[in-house]
């Protein structure tokens, strides 16, 4: 038996922890199966418990854009670790991290740390609707933006996967706050703003989808969005959990050209440790306790071991100037190559791309939206994803899920990975 020691050690989880995971997605419920218990990361790889390796293509879901244990990053953290774990007082390097990002990223003065990206986005909505005075929240169908109650109406990625986008817990009274659009639809958006007058806060979006696979914004879109929140005056929130530090230094924002009001990160900052944030103008930001009304706080917000990774971790990107082109060159030529594989064994496929993400369809028609994405044939990519499991290739395990690519992944990869493409059988 292949995986042995993860069907024993699951075994036992579920014993202790519901549904013996601690994030759902885990569980190997869309694709079926045993999860694989991990048990340590090097560069490109991961090695499970029963001492398997696989090349991996989500690398801890986009926080390790370097690969794993990166030397830099671990002999920082190693250092820190010397120093204290946390101490529950201001340290020196949550000012260096902020004005790092402050720096680099557009239309931004200051930045709050949190200790997840499901945080930033939470209390990103409540600074707009402590700013405008207003309650209401257009968010899109597809985009998740973490568990938050707000957020967990018709939204994407996990909650797709379980079919069960309306989650239990989720009062009506919250419910009706959270007004909710389609992606790339901008007559709907207005539609929303037009039946609820000075009543919508902001504007929540992940600038480029991750949560229903990797989707695209169309020409034009989020450049709407942003004459809509300005002609009703409404904040534009960018969740860029996913797409900050990691398209560009300066995220979707610099990308594409459009200025949000309110910017969330997590992931790339905290080089793989735990770590959340929300950035805005200095009118806006100072609406956040201590200076304003706007109560936020955290034990555990700015944690040290965070900073001192995410620090090195942004420096190493920030040092090398072909960074970015390289490793969307790498993505590039591991989406065509694979496209040219099924295309060749006649398998009907879309791959969306955007940088160092990308995400395999198994349609033939473009995916623009959470519908089309959710029409794309998910029992073969359940079989995908089991066979190229089986070869040593680690896939997001579930057709919702975006594929990050890391700065390891080189031809040697490239080429075990295409190898494996090439004995799929549909």
């Amino acid at each position: 038996m292949l995986y042995q020691r993860s069907s024993a050690l699951f075994d036992e989880a579920k014993k202790y922890i519901p549904g013996g995971v601690n994030s759902p997605v885990r569980a190997f419920k869309s694709v079926g199966g045993v999860p694989v218990f991990m048990n340590s990361a090097k560069g490109a790889y991961l090695t499970d418990e029963d001492q398997r390796t696989y090349i991996d293509y989500i690398n801890s879901w986009g926080p390790a854009i370097l690969g794993h244990t990166h030397p830099e990053v671990l002999a920082a953290i190693q250092d820190q670790a010397q120093k204290g774990f946390s101490f529950g007082t201001p340290t020196h390097l949550e000012t260096q991290i902020a004005k790092l990002i402050v720096d680099n990223v557009p239309n931004i003065d200051q930045v709050r740390m949190v200790s997840s990206g499901t945080e930033a986005c939470m209390s990103a909505i409540r600074l707009a609707r402590g700013v405008t005075n207003r309650d209401k929240l257009i968010k899109f169908e597809g985009c998740y933006h973490g568990h938050s109650d707000s957020f967990l109406i018709k939204a994407g990625s996990g909650a797709a996967t379980f079919g069960n986008p309306n989650s239990p817990g989720v009062t009506p009274g919250t419910a009706k706050d959270t007004l909710v659009a389609r992606y790339n639809d901008l007559e709907h958006v207005k539609s929303l703003f037009e039946a609820n007058t000075q009543a919508i806060a902001a504007v929540i979006i992940e600038p480029i989808a991750g949560n229903m696979g990797c989707v695209l914004p169309e020409p034009g879109f989020l450049q709407g969005l942003r004459a809509l929140c300005d002609q009703f005056g409404a904040l534009l929130i960018f969740d860029e959990v996913m797409t900050g530090f990691r398209l560009a230094f300066g995220g979707a924002q610099e990308l594409l050209g459009v200025k949000a009001d309110l910017v969330t990160f997590g992931k790339v900052i905290g080089g793989g440790m735990p770590v959340g944030a929300f950035a805005g103008s200095k009118a806006i930001m100072d609406h956040l306790a201590p200076n304003g009304a706007v109560y936020q706080a955290g034990t555990l917000s700015g944690n040290p071991l965070a900073m001192r990774a995410g620090l090195v971790t942004l420096g190493v990107i920030l040092n090398d100037t072909e960074f970015y082109s390289r490793l969307s060159s790498t993505t590039e030529t591991l989406a065509r190559e694979i496209s040219s594989v099924f295309n060749e064994k006649g398998i009907s496929h879309v791959i969306n791309r955007q940088g160092s993400m990308m995400s395999v369809f198994f349609d033939s028609e473009e995916v623009k939206d959470f519908d089309q994405a959710a029409k794309a044939n998910h029992a073969v990519f359940n079989e995908f994803f089991h066979h190229m499991l089986s070869e040593g290739i680690y896939l997001p395990p579930s057709g919702y899920e975006t594929w990050f690519i890391s700065a390891a992944i080189q031809q040697r990869e490239l080429d075990r990975t295409l190898e494996a493409v090439s004995r799929f059988k549909s």
